[in-house]
Order: C-alpha cells, then structure tokens, then sequence
C-alpha cells in the first residue's frame, strides 16, 4: 500500500512516506517534542501523500475488499455463481441518486444521494421478491433486482438526455464509470468502516453460507432459520455495497471474478474464501486505480473501465476452466 502512495509524477520515496508518517504519528501523540524527526516531505509532497494519494489508495483497498466479500455472499445466498453485488438493482439505484443531485448542481449531497437511491432500491427489490409466507425465493430475488435494476437504468439514461449538459455530463460519467479522483478522507474513512463493520458481519455467517450451498430444506435441518439469515444476509450485504457505491461509483467485475478466483484455488467453504477474497479484491482493486491514474498521465482514466477491461476476459477464462 505505502508503494501505491509514491507512484505518480512527484518523486516521493517509500521511505520518505514511512518517516512522514512517524512525524506524523510522533507530533499528535507528543506535540512539540524534540524526539520526533523532522518531516522528510516538503509541503507540497506532504499535501500530496496525506491529502490526495494516501486518502486514494486507503479507499481503493477499502472498497476492493468490500466488493469482494460483498460478491462472495451474493453468490452464496442466491446459489448463482454469476451472482455479484449489483444484483438487487442497488448500483442503478445509486447511480439515479447520483445523477440527480449532479444534474442539479448539488454534488456536496452526492454521497448521501447515491446511498438513499441504492437503499431505496433495495427496499423495491425486497418488497418484490417476498413470496407469500415473507419467504425470499432465491429465483424471485435475483429477477426483482433485474427488474428494479433495469427501471432504475431507463430513469438515469432519460435524466441523462433531458437535462445532462457540459460540466454536469463529465461529472455524471466520471461517476457511472467509477472513479476515487478526488476523494476525500471522510469518504475514505466511510468505506473503510463500511467494510470493517458490514463486512465483518457477513464474515461471521459464514457457517451459514456453507449451509445454503445444500439447499433451504437441507440448510433447515441443519439448524439454520433459513428465511431470518437470508433476509439479514440479503439486507447487510445490500447496505455494504450502498456504502462503498456511493463514494467511488460503480466499479464492476471486482465482486464477480475475485469470488469466483478463489474459489477455484481455495474450494468452497466460505470461511476460508472471504478473507482471501478480501485481501484479493483490495490489492487488485489498489493496482488497478494505481494503473488508471498513471498510465495515461496526464490524463486520468475511470478505475471502472479498466476492472472491466482485465475482468471480463480473466472471467472468460475462469468459466472456461470451471465446472459450471
């Protein structure tokens, strides 16, 4: 991580990045003290390192491993592998509330827009799927969210060609395609709760996600209330991807390969997969951000165009290998 912090144009060092970030650490817990060290960046490169890569790089890790266990239960709960953290229509959700506020002119509200635009399609989705009986049929679940996914894209495409126009239409596309350009740490530190909190939740059932992979009557008799953990699985994992859509966008192909990369390596049992795939999704997620902002400096290109562009043919190539 402290790599990603020293690539780009100014020449930072990763040594210089660790002994800033003692001045650091040394100055808040002793303020004024001789024994801290002088910072080694110069202003500039401290504004660099703490305020623009640092907040970036922390958030890219962040919602890489979010996304990944986001992925990993989806696919679990609705026994699809092609299952992935937009499945309930959320992302198109957040992408209508983003477009809103953006259209208007309001781009402060954009984070709390995208996550009331992402719940509320969750709650659409929901209030679709449940069966009679509150039963949420992993079939009914997966066509709701196309559905709500589907209404929710014809709405952002029609605000889009009615009222998008100059410096709104950029700030649209940045977002739609995914991007951490600009993040701040509040939003960093967002994600990385988000992950920490909601992620750490879906990792303590992962005994249960075992249990679904045997069918609701088998999971039942296995002790598993099968309607109350789909429902909380469902909502939580929902709420986890809300969280990290609403910072940086919709970034895809992130929950859907890496679940199924470990998979292919570890087996099945998600108490081992979620943490590799944790891991895995932040630092792919970190090097690909790393690769958009530099490769094609000065330009800076939108992180989700290139998980796209490595994603779907590593995909190809993992379905191909596949059992499915």
């Amino acid at each position: 991580m402290s790599w990603a912090v020293t690539v780009g144009p100014a020449s930072i060092t990763v040594g210089q990045v660790w002994g800033s970030a003692w001045h650091h650490v040394c100055s808040a817990l002793a303020p004024g003290s001789v024994s801290c060290a002088a910072d080694p960046l110069t202003a500039i490169q401290d504004a660099i390192v703490w305020q623009g890569r640092g907040a970036r790089v922390v958030a890219a890790a962040s919602v890489g491993a979010g996304l990944a266990v986001a992925g990993t239960v989806m696919q679990a709960v609705v026994r699809n592998p092609l299952a992935d953290p937009y499945l309930l229509g959320v992302s198109s959700g957040a992408s209508l509330g983003a477009v809103g506020v953006l259209v208007l002119g309001m781009s402060v509200l954009l984070p709390v827009a995208a996550f009331v635009g992402a719940v509320g399609a969750l709650v659409l989705t929901l209030l679709l799927a449940t069966a009679r009986g509150g039963g949420l049929p992993p079939v009914r679940t997966v066509l709701a969210g196309v559905a709500v996914g589907q209404a929710c894209s014809a709405l952002v495409s029609f605000v889009i060609f009615w009222s998008a126009t100059g410096d709104s239409y950029r700030e649209i596309l940045s977002w739609l395609l995914g991007s951490f350009g600009g993040i701040t740490w509040p939003e960093t530190a967002l994600a990385l709760g988000g992950t920490v909190v909601l992620g750490g939740l879906l990792a303590s059932r992962s005994r249960v996600l075992d249990a679904f992979a045997f069918g609701d009557v088998s999971a039942s008799s296995l002790g598993v209330d099968v309607r109350r953990e789909r429902w909380l699985l469902l909502v939580v994992v929902t709420l986890l991807t809300a969280v990290l859509v609403s910072v940086c966008g919709s970034i895809g192909f992130v929950g859907l390969v890496v679940p199924h990369a470990v998979r292919l390596v570890l087996g099945s049992r998600n108490h081992r997969v979620m943490p590799v795939a944790a891991l895995v999704g932040a630092l792919f997620l970190l090097l690909a951000d790393t690769a958009a902002r530099t490769v094609f400096e000065p330009r800076e290109l939108p992180v989700g165009i290139l998980t796209a562009a490595i994603g779907a043919p590593v995909f190809a190539v993992l379905l191909r290998r596949s059992r499915l």
